[in-house]
């Protein structure tokens, strides 16, 4: 107990020691987005190279399949290379097809993350007797998809700050991305045709089969990545503090490097139907103006007539309320106001 404490805490102050220097370098001037994309990837294939560097000799490890045909299958990898995506390419195209996430003696476990030591494995697809972890990543990811493609929307016209959004169960009917716009568009209303363009931005990602490459890392490697962002910044260190091992996951997919609690599913091409519902206000918030990015999207493997999607998209264009972001932008009003 006093041991997690004491590393909160150490891990609390290693955090605001490196915020201080990134925000001095970084208020110097502000980069360009393919300036900023471009440093997030050199830290990220950095600290990826390092981590790989820990592994000099080629060690066995021995897999234990686990799930439907498999019990009772050992395979034997190589550690800290073999993924569980390594793994499935050595049993059957339908299992590298269809598998989205894994669990490694239990624990939940990125498809394209490294084994480190013997284990069990469960390959776990949108169709076992029980998605629901698999349901929760995948819209997760759609969620980081729909982040990814407001990050670059607005070119190098305007600014975009991704904020930190509270997990949205799949029941709430959409996923989330909260945002906020530069200042200069506090004012701007999206049209129809704005979520169609975001809607294509999204396919374009879709289509390119993007691999989600999780890392995880010190909150210092975070803090360096988003030296250029005080709000992810903030992020960083909050996570790093409820963390009970004080690191943090980053994924990188293409060029678009972000933070996340939980894993995400293997790859973009797992999505299917997929369309940017809604982009609704929020008031003022911390960072500024906060809007809600709202989305619906089915995975591949599960597909909806289009009398059935046009409902659901009825309801993911509702605005779906997140506990505890709706109370900040209220406190932040009300600060405002007085």
């Amino acid at each position: 107990m006093c041991r997690n404490i004491f590393l909160r805490m150490t891990t609390r102050a290693v955090c605001r020691v490196f915020q201080r220097r990134f925000a001095s370098a970084a208020a110097a001037r502000r980069p360009s987005l393919t300036e900023i994309r471009s440093h997030r990837n050199a830290v990220f294939s950095r600290e990826q190279a390092r981590q790989r560097a820990l592994y000099p000799r080629i060690e066995k490890i021995e897999v234990s399949m686990q799930g439907p045909g498999l019990d009772g299958t050992l395979l034997i990898m190589n550690k800290g290379m073999s993924t569980p995506l390594s793994c499935a390419r050595h049993l059957t195209e339908h299992h590298v097809n269809n598998s989205a996430l894994a669990l490694v003696d239990g624990d939940q476990w990125p498809l394209h993350q490294p084994l480190t030591h013997s284990c069990s494995l469960t390959l776990l697809t949108f169709k076992d007797n029980d998605p629901t972890l698999v349901n929760q990543a995948y819209w997760r990811s759609c969620s980081a998809l729909l982040g990814q493609v407001l990050e670059t929307a607005f070119k190098d016209d305007y600014t975009v700050e991704l904020l930190n959004t509270a997990e949205v169960p799949v029941t709430s009917g959409a996923f989330c991305c909260d945002v906020v716009l530069d200042p200069q568009l506090d004012s701007w209303t999206p049209s129809e045709e704005s979520l169609r363009s975001l809607t294509k931005g999204s396919h374009q990602l879709i289509h390119q089969d993007l691999a989600w490459e999780p890392l995880e890392v010190a909150p210092s490697v975070a803090l360096e990545v988003f030296s250029h962002s005080r709000c992810k910044q903030e992020e960083v260190e909050q996570r790093a503090s409820q963390s009970p091992k004080g690191t943090l996951m980053l994924y990188r997919c293409g060029d678009h490097v972000l933070l996340t609690g939980a894993p995400l599913v293997a790859r973009t091409s797992l999505c299917s139907q997929y369309e940017v519902t809604a982009l609704h206000s929020l008031g003022q918030g911390p960072w500024g103006h906060h809007r809600r990015a709202q989305g619906l999207s089915l995975p591949l493997q599960l597909q909806a007539h289009h009398t059935v999607w046009r409902k659901l998209r009825q309801r993911a264009q509702k605005r779906v309320d997140v506990p505890g972001c709706e109370e900040e932008t209220s406190s932040s009003s009300s600060e405002s106001n007085q």
